[in-house]
């Protein structure tokens, strides 16, 4: 895909963080030249330095900047951007954002305007996708005013239902509601969500498919009358409705399913008259029906699992496009080879509930790139992480000839990833991509909360051999005594002691590596680790291992396929004098509401005096684009409430306190 000249001199990209590196690439790569736009936030962001211009264009939440349209276009009149790339979220699927490009005469690399309306609105595309012959979900088909209409409705429909945003996307503005309570709960929140991602509130209600596979198609149309699909993604690994791990394509489809929901598809964006890079999302029953979900005007967060296995660069695609190019492609000529899987690095903490995180990548060292492995990120080394907008940090993308070597390769580089500094997702990811369920393709959007019912814990993710990590332990300490010893000692005796066991440990040197004896099996460990390095890359009984390590303290925290685990190596003797050490005893905290992330302080929901139920909603607090509710743990009365809504709360800080 090359001409003698770019198809532009000059575009601007409306977007921020990974989206806006990824744009930035291809767009050097085909010789044009990239105009950034940025924040009081990303004024030192990884894309203001990657683009040839960069413009300011307001505070740091995204109302005061990404989300304004006027002074976006402004941004590209000021410095002659010819065409606009929006990416994903923020104005991405704004028709008016469009509108006002092609009023000042620049072009909006995306869909049309009116294609872009019909299929933003929730209500219109499900009517427009049932008039196209696209199977639909069955639903009210009304935009709900109110909680107490929307309650009628789902009673009507039968429980479950979803509470879906008519402008939503990306997971904001969603609701399963099973009973009235929820209904009327969750119409607030979704509704909050979406008037604040979105800029409009307006609700519809449909019925909940159990156990559903979320599998979407991606099109590509020109503006000569081609459209085409790309093949299917699976999406199903979901936490609240938030795509973490997809792949291309699904274990789950079939030839004659891929054809059939493509050909829909293809059918729909020529029933809009669509033109550029869009997605058509379905539900899939356990029978292999689907039904039409929603269609994404835009690039999606996941099209680099596509790419891999099309070969086609799809912001390229998008671009030429944009500038009247015929796609230079059939149908017949597209060709599914391998698989991909991507996960979505957050800057979250999986073991509290995922409670954003925020602060400064103090280390962020990926896994180097390659032919089969791909890391789209928007940060480096030194960048900081706002409460202002997505916690996404990166997406690490595996290929490999077969579902299973992708999923190795992405587990194994996921184990390479090094982030200091603030908590990240990448021990959850990786119990997913061990998981034997996944391995296995069995799954649907409720897998996480099936497999995980009590929440996520590192330390409680089982290996194929959970001695992997003290054995580690073992050797890192081996290196560590030898270091500071005086006398060499070949041969050490420890024991590897964790919060929950204590495991007897031999190490000894043994030609270029260890021979190490744990819990009556032999383990050979060949490796070239040196104190100052995140990654214990190792061969341990012929099978090769990454391990993350850490020194806390005395002890070392060592990381794999998932599993965390503290372990403190000592000697048998100290290993017994240990138990005679009495523990601290943390403080009492439980007369205490606490922010468990830093954010806004959106609503109280008691005042001084009141008596609350264990299970009650006290707070809601809104953090990177999502609000999370806080309860109560126990019946209670309201003594004094410490912040009011609108505050701007710190990790940690007292919203209020119990009797």
């Amino acid at each position: 895909m090359t001409t003698a000249a770019p198809p532009f001199k000059k575009i601007l990209i409306a977007n921020r963080g990974e989206i806006a590196c990824r744009i930035i690439k291809t767009a050097k790569r085909m010789g044009i030249a990239t105009v950034a736009v940025y924040s009081d936030a990303d004024q030192n962001a990884r894309h203001v330095k990657m683009a040839d211009e960069a413009v300011y264009i307001g505070g740091s939440p995204a109302a005061e900047s990404y989300l304004r349209i006027d002074a976006l276009i402004e941004a590209a009149r000021q410095t002659g951007a010819q065409a606009v790339h929006p990416g994903f979220g923020f104005v991405s699927e704004n028709s008016a954002f469009a509108e006002g490009l092609e009023k000042a005469g620049i072009c909006f690399i995306g869909p049309p305007v009116q294609a872009m309306a019909s299929m933003g609105d929730k209500l219109r595309s499900k009517e427009i996708a049932a008039a196209a012959g696209v199977n639909t979900i069955p639903g009210d088909g009304r935009i709900m005013p109110n909680a107490e209409r929307a309650l009628i409705a789902a009673k009507a429909i039968g429980f479950p239902v979803m509470l879906k945003a008519s402008a939503g996307g990306g997971g904001k503005g969603m609701r399963i509601a099973r009973n009235d309570a929820e209904v009327i709960e969750g119409f607030e929140s979704a509704s909050n969500e979406a008037r604040k991602s979105f800029g409009d509130d307006r609700m519809l209600v449909e019925k909940f498919i159990e156990n559903p596979r979320h599998i979407e198609i991606q099109i590509m149309a020109d503006k000569h009358g081609n459209t085409l699909y790309l093949g299917e993604r699976e999406c199903s690994i979901q936490r609240r409705h938030q795509k973490v791990i997809e792949e291309a394509p699904s274990p789950f489809v079939t030839p004659a399913v891929r054809k059939a929901m493509g050909e829909q598809s293809v059918a729909l964006a020529q029933a809009v008259g669509y033109v550029s890079a869009g997605t058509v999302e379905f539900v899939v029953d356990p029978n292999r029906n689907f039904y039409f979900l929603e269609m994404n005007t835009r690039l999606q967060v996941e099209h680099p699992v596509t790419e891999f296995i099309t070969g086609l660069d799809i912001v390229e695609l998008m671009i030429r496009v944009a500038a009247n190019e015929p796609l230079a492609l059939k149908q017949e000529d597209v060709k599914l080879t391998g698989w991909a899987m991507e996960a979505r690095i957050y800057a979250e903490d999986p073991d509290k509930n995922f409670m954003p995180s925020t602060g400064r990548l103090q280390t962020y060292r990926p896994p180097v790139e390659s032919s089969y492995l791909r890391n789209d990120t928007g940060v480096e080394e030194g960048s900081e992480i706002s409460m202002f907008y997505d916690p996404m940090i990166a997406k690490l993308i595996a290929g490999g000839e077969s579902r299973d070597v992708a999923r190795k390769r992405l587990s194994t580089a996921l184990d390479s990833f090094c982030i200091r500094g603030i908590r990240d997702n990448i021990s959850f990811l990786n119990a997913l991509a061990t998981h034997p369920k996944f391995a296995a393709g069995d799954m649907s959007t409720g897998f996480i909360d099936e497999h995980f019912l009590d929440g996520f814990n590192s330390a409680e993710v089982n290996l194929a051999d959970n001695n992997i990590l003290p054995v580690v332990a073992g050797v890192l300490q081996h290196v560590l005594d030898e270091r500071n010893g005086r006398v060499p000692q070949p041969t050490r005796e420890y024991v590897a002691r964790s919060a929950k066991e204590e495991l007897p440990l031999t190490v000894n040197l043994a030609g270029q590596g260890y021979q190490v004896s744990a819990g009556g099996k032999d383990y050979a460990v060949t490796t070239d680790w040196q104190l100052h390095d995140y990654v214990f890359h190792a061969s341990i009984n012929n099978e090769d291992f990454a391990v993350q390590v850490d020194r806390k303290q005395l002890s070392w925290r060592v990381a794999n396929g998932g599993r965390v685990a503290d372990i403190r190596v000592l000697t048998a003797r100290a290993a017994e004098l240990i138990h005679l050490i009495p523990e601290k005893q943390p403080p009492d905290l439980s007369k205490f509401l606490l922010s468990p992330m830093p954010g806004l302080l959106v609503r109280l929901q008691v005042s001084e005096g009141d008596e609350v139920k264990a299970g009650q909603e006290l707070a809601v607090v809104e953090a990177m684009k999502m609000e999370n509710s806080l309860r109560a743990t126990q019946d209670a009365v309201i003594s004094v409430l410490r912040a009011a809504a609108g505050d701007l709360l710190v990790a940690g800080q007292s919203i209020l306190e119990f009797e």
